[in-house]
């Protein structure tokens, strides 16, 4: 009997810290006052659905200007504006996945297929973070060349060394993403499944920390220095040649302005993915307003992070003299090109009409001529 009773009380004793487990997951995620931001599910999604359409048509334009002229007439630096375009493109694809997730609730249901593109579209969300802030250095450190070290940078500046440099980079980032490729999955909590990450692995979380001090504090102090020195010395050397000052002073204006919208875009989301990440580490016991604050402030900063994709083509636009004039010599050439067809079409109608009229009168000709 006292074995009995004994196997009563461990029995109830896990059953009491299951319910307590569980009671306190569903307190602090769902059961919470405003643990879910309200409407999301129906702002987000129309907010990621504009996104991929402005982003996936702007980016388009984008690489069919640069590139429309092959080599000839092109910058250096329009070789970093296509791999941010192509960065910029690809993610956009994912958001449709996410539009329908964030409808439903964070339900991930893509059937057999939904592991494979939870992995996938958080692999491309990681790959274009990361790809964006090195090209974004890259740029800065290329006007510092072009800028303050003019005559030592020639082999620096190439087009064959930038090619390399974003072969370099694109190599990174598809490397320093597999974490998020590895350590995200679908999980299941209940009948619902979700795209989330693996927050139970110390390793994976400290990497992620590491990875916003890697992929986003360092870079952005390099950028700093690279533009307080390139500000310094237009100041001091160029006041004596006001053509060239203008010039460096609007290349600089466009990548500047680039550069604060991705900083402004992608600077809530680091902030709150280290303060979240931290508390993981740190076993922090937090209420449920913590819990929801920190979630909700993540849904916001990572659709604002988000909106940073279709954000550079409109600064191409509107602030690049340069991209406008091969924008409308484009769009020239395309009108010319139809109606050069046009003109050929016409003609050749015209050609085979009057061709016809040949035939059959010759025939007519030749029918008398046996009758």
């Amino acid at each position: 009997m006292d074995a009995y009773t004994d196997y009563l009380l461990d029995d109830y004793s896990y059953f009491e810290n299951f319910t307590d487990d569980v009671f306190l997951n569903l307190n602090l995620t769902v059961d919470c006052p405003g643990a879910r931001l309200h409407g999301s599910n129906i702002l987000m999604p129309i907010l990621y659905y504009v996104i991929f359409l402005t982003g996936f048509l702007g980016n388009l334009f984008v690489i069919s200007v640069v590139c429309s002229k092959g080599r000839k007439g092109g910058r250096l630096v329009d070789t970093f504006v296509v791999n941010l375009a192509v960065a910029d493109l690809v993610f956009v694809l994912t958001l449709p996945l996410w539009a329908i997730s964030t409808s439903q609730s964070g339900t991930w249901n893509f059937g057999p297929a939904g592991n494979l593109l939870c992995k996938l579209s958080s692999y491309i969300i990681a790959v274009n973070r990361f790809s964006n802030i090195f090209f974004l250095t890259c740029m800065s450190v290329d006007r510092y060349l072009a800028v303050v070290k003019v005559m030592d940078s020639r082999y620096l500046r190439s087009s064959r060394c930038i090619r390399a440099t974003c072969a370099a980079v694109w190599l990174s980032s598809l490397v320093l993403a597999i974490p998020s490729l590895v350590y995200r999955g679908v999980e299941s909590s209940g009948d619902e499944l979700s795209c989330v990450e693996d927050n139970n692995s110390p390793f994976f979380l400290g990497m992620s920390l590491a990875m916003v001090l890697l992929t986003f504090v360092l870079p952005v102090l390099i950028i700093v220095v690279c533009y307080g020195t390139i500000v310094m010395h237009l100041n001091r050397h160029c006041a004596a040649n006001p053509r060239a000052e203008g010039r460096h002073r609007h290349s600089l204006k466009m990548v500047l302005c680039i550069i604060v919208a991705f900083v402004v875009s992608w600077l809530p989301f680091n902030v709150f993915k280290v303060i979240i990440i931290s508390s993981q580490l740190s076993s922090v016991d937090l209420s449920c307003n913590a819990q929801s604050w920190q979630r909700n402030g993540l849904i916001v900063s990572c659709c604002l992070a988000f909106i940073n994709s279709c954000v550079n083509p409109a600064i191409y636009f509107f602030l690049d003299h340069h991209f406008r004039r091969r924008a409308k010599i484009l769009y020239k050439n395309l009108g010319s090109t139809k109606l050069l067809q046009s003109h050929n079409s016409s003609a050749t109608s015209t050609n085979v009409g009057t061709s016809g009229s040949v035939g059959t009168t010759a025939g007519g000709t030749q029918l008398q001529m046996f009758e």
